[in-house]
């Protein structure tokens, strides 16, 4: 072997043991970095190995690429099998593939989080769980309703959270509808009775607005506010309960 045989030939191990180098140092800090960030936002770990090992696979397939073209294979071949495989993965998985994507989507963009009291379209719960593929909804009849992601970003979502309050606190509207049998000071009077019921067991007064008036009734917009989205679940109907008995009763004075 010759001396310029001998110095290509180094030189070959040396890009070789750069290339490696290169590539795990770069693993390293974008794991980091998205662990950190994953911390920071709150995502299930999951989420972030799931994006861990995405970056993972395009760094090698970086590598494979880099070390074709260092033993002279065209980098074509890669791309060609590398769309060809994208192409029969995509036609056979499209669904899989989209809801993948949209619950990336999610992770980033952060509607909601675990634990929030949502609405998505007419489902209506707390958020048990998210996964890349599928929202785990817990409703108030204690069934677990499994909505793909894909479907949640063409619904309207109503997150219940409290975003300008110190403290974590759900609001909760219930819209309710009373005839024009009693006049507007004695109902508020009676919904100022039932909402002072509530003053000591919530962490924050309910309140009321009146949202239109019609020819036959009033709708009114009533505020609930908790700390626990569970809470929801048996405040609501009991609430509403009171609020209806209170107005009957008012009614047959």
């Amino acid at each position: 072997m010759t001396l310029w045989e001998d110095i290509l030939a180094n030189l070959i191990y040396i890009e070789t043991a750069t290339i490696v180098a290169v590539a795990i140092i770069l693993e390293l800090f974008i794991a980091r970095y998205l662990k950190r960030i994953s911390k920071r936002k709150e995502w299930p770990s999951h989420a972030t190995n799931g994006l861990v090992l995405i970056f993972r696979l395009l760094i090698l397939l970086g590598v494979v690429a880099t070390f074709m073209r260092i033993g002279g294979i065209p980098p074509d071949w890669l791309v060609a099998y590398s769309a060809l495989g994208g192409a029969a993965i995509g036609f056979a998985s499209t669904r899989v593939l989209g809801n993948f994507m949209a619950g990336l989507f999610l992770f980033v963009t952060r509607p909601f989080r675990v634990n929030d009291y949502v609405r998505v379209d007419n489902i209506e719960g707390i958020v048990v769980e998210m996964t890349f593929n599928y929202t785990k909804i817990l409703t108030r009849s204690n069934t677990l309703v499994f909505i793909s992601n894909l479907k949640i970003l063409d619904q309207n979502v109503v997150n219940y959270r409290c975003l300008s309050e110190k403290s974590l606190l759900y609001c909760y509207t219930v819209e309710l509808a009373f005839d024009h049998s009693l006049r507007t000071d004695q109902l508020e009077k009676t919904f100022d009775e039932v909402i002072e019921r509530y003053v000591k067991n919530l962490p924050r007064k309910p309140e009321y607005v009146q949202l239109r008036i019609g020819a036959f009734d009033r709708g009114y917009a009533f505020y609930l506010y908790v700390e626990k989205p569970q809470d929801i679940f048996a405040i609501h109907p009991e609430f509403v309960k009171e609020i209806t008995k209170a107005w009957d009763k008012a009614r047959g004075k």
